[in-house]
């Protein structure tokens, strides 16, 4: 940014774009991972019926929490790596 509380150019804006649709697209295969690793032995295997719908409604429930949890992961530590100037307008501490 050019200023504390300024507007953003193109490359800053870019950046979190990115970022975005990395986020968004980790969390998919990670929800998505784990969905099948919880819910993959009630699918591929004849387990008895409380099991089966004990497995899925298991990663029914966890994984959009996975989701929701990469997501904003990701976006708090893009956000903790963007610097942020500790006194606006200094350049140098002895200036």
């Amino acid at each position: 940014m050019e200023t504390y509380g300024g507007r953003r150019n193109q490359a800053e804006r870019d950046a979190i774009t990115v970022e975005i649709g990395y986020a968004l697209c980790s969390a998919l295969f990670a929800a998505a991972v784990l969905f099948g690793a919880v819910a993959g032995p009630a699918l591929l295997f004849q387990l008895p019926d409380i099991v089966e719908k004990l497995l899925l409604r298991i990663g029914l429930a966890i994984a959009p929490l996975v989701f929701f949890a990469r997501v904003i992961s990701v976006l708090v530590r893009f956000r903790r790596e963007s610097p942020q100037p500790s006194q606006p307008g200094r350049t140098n501490p002895d200036s």
